[in-house]
């Protein structure tokens, strides 16, 4: 069987929840277009993973008809089951060496001018996947220096050296995502822990790095809840940030406690600002990586130094 095999979008429905017709992506393609063409050939024929399907992401067609995609490293197997991932949980293969070379030629292949990488979380390996992060970005500088690289990562248990590992290699944002409340942590999350999360947004801050997070609404948090993430956050060296809505990706996952109307996102985002947030992309489909090339295109900070 193919691994980059499409999921069925229906997944998302949760049946005893209809969505709310906001929440309805409506995609008119006759056939399929040749820039998502493109890039669907490209990940097959490199036999790449992308969090774009592996998540199950409502916004696959939009972003790869931009000739977009966030790449997933290090496999399709999580060594951690969160309540809220669509990822697979189990035990992982062994990382293929060559994924870091078939990445970077993807993306010169693709002309992409911002890439973003992520990857499962790999607690089976010592540095938990940091060294083969710097890899892809080393060679994506080497094919493509031109683009700008963002990199969502796992916490990577707040390790030292393996987060020095990563800031050698110098991408442009390093994405953390917070993911929910404090409240809700042991529930939805419990391999990962609030405050080391944000532990680790405050070490990729203090080494001058643009610091990104997420956080996905619909989970049962409170306003109080959200107002003292984003402050938190905030608190802790983020300036950019995505605000979306949780779907239920089957009938394992937790359900979904509350359908987020977009006039709340907007709130929301308004509050971010007044935060002191720089960018801030709020919505029910809004994801990590969304437009994440505008995002980027509006902040003025660069990489650090050399």
């Amino acid at each position: 069987m193919n691994p980059l095999k499409k999921k069925p979008r229906s997944k998302h429905l949760n049946p005893t929840q209809p969505l709310p017709d906001w929440m309805k992506v409506r995609v008119s393609f006759p056939k399929e277009s040749d820039a998502l063409s493109t890039v669907r050939a490209e990940v097959e024929t490199k036999q790449l993973h992308t969090v774009c399907e592996s998540a199950s992401c409502p916004n696959l067609n939009h972003c790869w008809n931009r000739k977009t995609a966030t790449y997933m490293l290090a496999g399709d197997i999580c060594t951690r089951r969160c309540q809220y991932c669509d990822v697979a949980f189990g035990k992982p293969k062994p990382l293929d060496s060559e994924e870091p070379e078939k990445v970077a030629s993807s993306v010169e292949a693709l002309g992409l001018k911002h890439v973003v990488l992520t990857a499962v979380n790999r607690d089976d390996l010592k540095d938990g996947g940091a060294n083969h992060f710097a890899a892809t970005i080393t060679k994506i500088k080497t094919y493509r220096p031109e683009c700008s690289i963002e990199v969502l990562i796992p916490d990577f248990k707040a390790k030292e050296e393996s987060l020095q590992i990563l800031y050698a290699a110098k991408p442009n944002i390093i994405n953390h995502n917070i993911e929910t409340v404090e409240r809700l942590f042991p529930t939805i999350t419990p391999q990962k822990n609030y405050r080391r999360s944000l532990e680790v947004l405050t070490h990729i801050a203090k080494h001058g790095f643009l610091t990104k997070s997420g956080l996905i609404l619909g989970l049962g948090e409170t306003e109080e809840d959200v107002n003292q993430c984003l402050q938190d956050l905030y608190d802790h060296g983020v300036r950019m940030l995505t605000i979306g809505q949780y779907l239920q990706p089957g009938p394992t996952h937790y359900p979904v406690q509350s359908f987020i109307p977009p006039e709340t996102f907007q709130m929301w985002k308004e509050t971010a600002y007044q935060i002191g947030f720089k960018t801030v992309a709020s919505g029910p489909l809004v994801r990590s990586s969304y437009h994440a090339d505008e995002y980027f295109a509006e902040d003025s900070l660069n990489l650090p130094k050399e």
